[in-house]
This record gives C-alpha cells, sequence and structure tokens, in this order.
C-alpha cells in the first residue's frame, strides 16, 4: 500500500458539534434573568433595524432578490412590507440590526455581535408559523423565539471566550453561522442528529476574512457580513431537514478540517458549560454608534466637551489610555474613506465626542466627516496600553472595556484623565442602563412607525406575559409599515 494511500473508516462525531446540538435540541433554560435579557435584546436589535432603514446604503441590499417576488406565507421584514423566503428575509433582517454598529456585542478572545443571530431566528419562527397555520397548526410564540435567542448568544459566546478567529484572520461571524445553524435547525424540528449534520455544514462553510473592517479596506461589508452569515445558516437548516448529509470530523480531520486549515492546528474548545451565562452578561450599545472599544472613550470624550470646545487652538496632545484590543483593530491614523472606517476608528470617535458633546450614527456620514476639525484633533492624539485595562478587559469576573482621555494644552495646563471602565451598557451598570435602553428603543421606533403604532409596540415589549404569548406571526405583523 502506497504511503499516500488514505484509509477510510468511521469516525466518531467531533465532540464539540455533539455539545453544540445537545444544547440546541435539549437543555431547557431555567433563568428568569436571561429570558428577561432576551426581551431587551430583542427589543433592542429591531429598534436598531429601524433606525438603518433611514440610510439608503442599507435598504438598498434589502427586499427579494428579484424585485415583485412575492413569497406565500412569506416572511415579513419588520419595518418594511417585503414577504421574503426565509433564507433571504433572514439576511434582510440581519443586515437592518448590524447596519450601524449600535446592536449588542460580546467581548472575550473573539468579538461579536450576539443579536445578529436574531435576522435567522425571527425569519425562521415567522417562517414556520405562517406555514403550520396554513396547515391548521398552532403557530410559535414569542416565549420560543427568546429561547432561541438565548441559546445562540450561548453558543456564540462560549465560543468566543477562548477561540480567537480575529487572530488567524477570519471574522467573527463565523461564530454567528454556527450558533444560528443550531439553534435554528432545532426550532424547525430538527432532532440532535440533523443538528451536528447542520452545523457541521455551517464549519466546512468557512468564515470571511477580516480584511473589510480593517485598514486600508474597511468597508460596508462588515455592515452586512451578519445578515449573510445567518442567513446561511437558515439555509443549511432547511438543506438538512431535507435529508443533506453532515461531516462528523469537520473540525478535526488531519489536514483537511477547520482546525488544521484554518486554525492553525489547534483544537476548538468551550470555554464553559453552555448555559445561560452570555446573554446574562451582554453589553448593550445604550449611547453611541460605535464599536464597542471605544464606547468608553466616548463617554469620557462627552464629558470633556465643555471643558475643551472652546480651547481647540490651544490643544497640544490628547491622550487616549486604552487596551490591547482597541489598539490592534480600532487604532488608525491617515485618511477615513467611508462611514464603515470611521465607526472603527478610535480617535475619529473621541473627537467627535469632544467637538459636539454628542454621538449619533450621522456624524460618520461623509458630511460631518468634511468638518476639519476632526483631523486636526486626531493627528494630535497619541493611544497608548494600560496593560492593567488589558487584563481586567480578559478577568472574566470584569469584563471591563476600560478607556481614558486627557486633553494637554500649550499652556502647561491639562484636563483631568477621565477614565471610564465600564460603558452604560455593561452588566454592572445596568440599573442605570435599561431606562436609557427603553428611550433608546422608543426614539427608534418613531423614526419609522406613527405614534399610535409605536404605543402599540412598546406596551407589549412591557406587558412580559403578553409578550411571551404572542404568536410570532402577529408580533411580526406589527411592525408591518
Amino acid at each position: 500500500m502506497s504511503q499516500s494511500t488514505v484509509v477510510n473508516k468511521e469516525l466518531e462525531t467531533d465532540i464539540l458539534l455533539e455539545k453544540i446540538a445537545e444544547y440546541a435540541v435539549n437543555h431547557e433554560i431555567t433563568s428568569d434573568k436571561a429570558l428577561e435579557t432576551a426581551r431587551y435584546v430583542l427589543m433592542d436589535a429591531l429598534g436598531c433595524g429601524f433606525l438603518a432603514l433611514r440610510y439608503p446604503e442599507c435598504t438598498k441590499h434589502l427586499g427579494p432578490i428579484v424585485p415583485g417576488t412575492v413569497v406565500p406565507n412569506g416572511v415579513r421584514v419588520p419595518g418594511t412590507q417585503f414577504e421574503l423566503d426565509p433564507v433571504q428575509g433572514a439576511f434582510n433582517i440581519g443586515c437592518m440590526i448590524r447596519w450601524l454598529d449600535y446592536n449588542d456585542t460580546w467581548l472575550a478572545a473573539e468579538w461579536g455581535h450576539p443579536s445578529d443571530n436574531i435576522g435567522g431566528i425571527l425569519a425562521a419562527a415567522d417562517y414556520l408559523s405562517r406555514k403550520q397555520l396554513s396547515e391548521g397548526a398552532k403557530p410559535l410564540t414569542i416565549a420560543q423565539v427568546l429561547e432561541a435567542i438565548v441559546k445562540a448568544h450561548e453558543i456564540q459566546g462560549v465560543l468566543a471566550l477562548e477561540n480567537s478567529l480575529n487572530r488567524e484572520g477570519l471574522d467573527h461571524v463565523l461564530f454567528v453561522k454556527v450558533a444560528s445553524t443550531a439553534v435554528v435547525t432545532a426550532m424547525l424540528g430538527g432532532t440532535k442528529e440533523e443538528v451536528i449534520d447542520a452545523v457541521s455544514q455551517a464549519w466546512v462553510d468557512n468564515s470571511s476574512l477580516r480584511a473589510y473592517r480593517h485598514a486600508p479596506n474597511t468597508g460596508s461589508r462588515k455592515s452586512w457580513a451578519a445578515g449573510d452569515a445567518t442567513s446561511r445558516a437558515v439555509r443549511f437548516a432547511l438543506m438538512t431537514l431535507k435529508g443533506e448529509m453532515g461531516y462528523k470530523t469537520a473540525l478535526s480531520a488531519p489536514n483537511w478540517g477547520f482546525q488544521d486549515v484554518l486554525f492553525g492546528g489547534k483544537q476548538l474548545k468551550l470555554g464553559r458549560e453552555l448555559d445561560s451565562y452570555v446573554i446574562e452578561n451582554v453589553l448593550f450599545k445604550i449611547s453611541y454608534p460605535a464599536e464597542f472599544h471605544a464606547q468608553t472613550a466616548a463617554e469620557a470624550a462627552i464629558k470633556l466637551h465643555g471643558k475643551v470646545a472652546d480651547r481647540l487652538n490651544d490643544i497640544d496632545k490628547i491622550v487616549i489610555t486604552t487596551h490591547e484590543s482597541a489598539i490592534r483593530i480600532i487604532d488608525k491614523k491617515g485618511p477615513l474613506h467611508n462611514p464603515a472606517d470611521r465607526d472603527h476608528c478610535i480617535q475619529y470617535i473621541t473627537a467627535i465626542g469632544l467637538l459636539y458633546g454628542e454621538l449619533t450614527a450621522d456624524h460618520y456620514e461623509d458630511h460631518a466627516a468634511s468638518d476639519e476639525r476632526i483631523d486636526f484633533l486626531r493627528e494630535k492624539m497619541e493611544t497608548v496600553e494600560n496593560k492593567q485595562y488589558s487584563d481586567d478587559y480578559l478577568d472574566p469576573d470584569k469584563r471591563s472595556i476600560a478607556n481614558s482621555v486627557q486633553v494637554f494644552f500649550k499652556d502647561g495646563s491639562k484636563t483631568e484623565q477621565l477614565a471610564i471602565e465600564y460603558p452604560i451598557g455593561h452588566k454592572r451598570r445596568r440599573t442605570e442602563g435599561l431606562p436609557l435602553l427603553w428611550g433608546k428603543f422608543a426614539d427608534n421606533l418613531k423614526t419609522r412607525f406613527p405614534a399610535k403604532q409605536s404605543e402599540q409596540i412598546l406596551h407589549l415589549f412591557n406587558d412580559e406575559k403578553a409578550l411571551n404569548r404572542t404568536a410570532v406571526n402577529q408580533f411580526v405583523d406589527l411592525f408591518v409599515i
């Protein structure tokens, strides 16, 4: 027998696939805090999507692939009149939610936005509900959607704890694809074995490169990449439920598996047992639509606005003290070419806060970026790492995202070094943040719906029991314009 001859033999299924499938199909979510937070996550993610509908660069991606196509019993895209197949519906909803970089966040060895999974979850739930109604069966309820949200957050977030895709040049939306595939396949009635098959497809499908998130190629794909990932998940779920095979050692196969080909030969691992840890500790972007590593820098800059805005020509330098992850992904000098470039630049975000005392999505548009004072301030900025900030960022008991901003003037005076360890959306500031999160949602509703419809939606989200028992199709119909 030749040394190159491959002996084909039956292998045991990768344990990671087994654990994800077992959790997706059989695990019961018992944490009231997790389900309550899932309600806030759903509310906030939809609100981010409605705000994104103000931007033509987002809406150009929405609707059917072939204009005018209407799907019987199709998925409704909230805030629009589109009725789509579940795969394209998932892309639409996911694209809306992620467009403005304003939905929830999870930071660990890998970064990401777990509510990106809602694109696939809501599309699949709406599709299945309308299908079952047409067949005389009961639709799904929002309670089932909330449980799926908890599980998707957990799968994506626990994978992110110790498995760094970014250090391999891969984008975090792979974990969205994996998490969405698992929960959507289970939601559609898949068995544990079918979830394993579908999730193996997600890993084999690979991940996009991070090229579109970093200079010199930062671009708008980062705003629709998660929509693409969660829609691929729905496709894999539907294919698997029609009998498509899976791949038992998609991760561990020598030479050809994900770990050898794309993960440097390292073994993927789960950082903790799957339950409801991630959603209970998830980060909300409440005040600022900006990359999360810069949230506390924005807050510090805005607090310094009154002491700096009238003394711009007196500034000698501005020092941003931050953590290693921020330096690695959002520390930028030189020209910024588009909104996607700007909302991933800690210097730009800090400059806006110092200049205007606020930060909105409009500040990333070309008309705002034409203010020459922004680059004037950027040129005076230095970014330095505080090792303690970096350590606390990875500490599971802290998970801080610390930044400080200090402005030095030519006459030798200076502002305080204003340090903020935890952003307003952090679990440690949840009591402070929740009223603001409700306000953010109310404001976002007003950008898309008339007052009566907005009040009806707000009232439902305020009534937890009524929301839980609401049929998914009836819930989605509330958002049709």
